[in-house]
């Protein structure tokens, strides 16, 4: 019965987004729409896109977690990946602006109910598959088989291009009408044959300054941070051509472009502390960012950490990142991030449960999160590196249903006037 149930429920869902695709006059098939899915890089991915295609003079769209833009008009985004009718109504608008292309996050909740059913998209792109969402999928070979959905819906005219360094990334392209494409750093042995095309990469430089790639022959450089970034890097660089785009131009144009807002955001104090703030909130994320952080920290700096987990979400991530940022840090402050309906002291007891007794003592539990944040600039000296991580973008704290506002970053700079 519970079967059955869930099966209406997913047909209705797929004649509401018909219906509303037929509504808004199939908007999706008079634009090129390449889709973004993934864990982490979805956000940075489609956003350095957009903001390529739009300086090579096309009218181009965004869809995404931190907002929706229109040739740089910004409209709120409410989800990662709208409703079906909200979604073609926008797709609609973009028509009517004359836009070409639009680049777009698709969530693994958005391809398990439904919500691009009848879009057609011209690309696909996978970004990396970790420990998320599991509160929802259950397990993480549901988690997979939502996001193999997207590549399996892809025409045949689409391409589809995934990262071969992720233990996911051959299987998503297995069994689909699309053209298949791999990009990654860890050899190309899978595309000898002449089955797959790569996109290889090396990294020639990586520091405070930026990135160095060489992919393919080319050379690219980037002011983005972090070997997470050079997998977002080699993405768009490859989706880029794949698109036919102007590779001289490209090159030119990521040499400045800035990262979305809450991805691996920083500024210096005038004390000689480097804030960074970053979005980072799964397992996975949390591990790159405190490796990026590690890669440009001076030898005798201290790495501070002000995390936490979010409430009535999957809670067993929350060990895991626990003893990720406990092991990672020289002291880790354990605080709330969006506690919703759970009580935070509970949240942060279930970050502690797997520290060693080393890792106990590294770290401090500061449940209000601006208290959490003004100890750790207290804590801090000239050399040291305090990564706040988990909201990112986000300017609000939710707590038993309200949405409080506050900027991880709108702290720091206070607590440094």
């Amino acid at each position: 019965m519970r079967n059955l149930i869930k099966k209406l429920k997913l047909k209705r869902r797929v004649i509401t987004a018909l219906a509303a695709m037929h509504f808004y006059g199939n908007p999706s098939s008079k634009l090129k729409i390449v889709g973004v899915t993934g864990t982490n890089g979805k956000t940075t991915t489609a956003t350095l896109l957009y903001k390529i295609a739009t300086a090579l003079g096309y009218k181009v769209g965004l869809i995404g977690t931190v907002e929706n833009l229109i040739m740089g008009q910004i409209l709120p985004a409410t989800h990662t990946t709208p409703d079906p009718i909200s979604l073609n109504k926008l797709l609609s608008l973009m028509v009517t602006r004359g836009c070409e292309y639009v680049f777009m996050e698709v969530s693994s909740h958005a391809l398990d109910q439904r919500r691009v059913a009848g879009v057609t998209f011209a690309g696909g792109i996978f970004t990396n598959l970790t420990h998320d969402h599991l509160d929802y999928h259950k397990s993480v070979e549901n988690y997979f088989l939502a996001k193999k959905k997207f590549f399996n819906m892809l025409p045949a005219s689409a391409f589809a291009l995934s990262n071969m360094d992720d233990e996911h990334g051959e299987l998503m392209l297995e069994g689909i009408k699309a053209k298949k494409f791999l990009y990654g750093f860890n050899g190309c042995e899978r595309c000898q044959g002449g089955h797959l095309t790569c996109f290889h990469g090396k990294i020639s430089k990586l520091d405070f300054s930026g990135l160095s790639l060489e992919v393919n022959g080319e050379n690219i450089k980037s002011r983005l941070l972090g070997k997470f970034n050079a997998y977002n890097l080699l993405a768009v660089w490859s989706a880029s051509n794949l698109l036919g785009f102007d590779v001289e131009k490209v090159k030119k144009i990521l040499e400045n472009i800035e990262p979305p807002k809450g991805r691996f955001d920083h500024f210096m104090s005038g004390s000689g502390v480097l804030v960074v703030v970053d979005y980072a909130h799964t397992p996975d994320a949390l591990e790159k960012i405190f490796s990026a952080v590690k890669e440009i920290k001076s030898a005798n700096g201290k790495l501070i950490s002000v995390f936490g987990c979010g409430g009535d979400r999957d809670p067993l991530k929350r060990r895991i990142m626990g003893k990720i940022g406990a092991k990672n840090s020289d002291i880790a402050i354990f605080t709330s991030d969006n506690p919703r309906s759970e009580n935070p002291d509970s949240i942060i007891a279930e970050m502690k449960i797997d520290l060693s007794m080393m890792d106990s003592k590294k770290v401090k539990t500061i449940a209000n999160r601006r208290e959490a944040i003004l100890e750790s600039v207290k804590l801090a000296g000239s050399g040291d590196i305090i990564l706040c991580a988990g909201k990112g973008h986000e300017d609000y704290q939710e707590i038993k249903g309200v949405k409080h506002h506050f900027d991880d970053m709108e702290e720091f700079q206070k607590a440094y006037e």
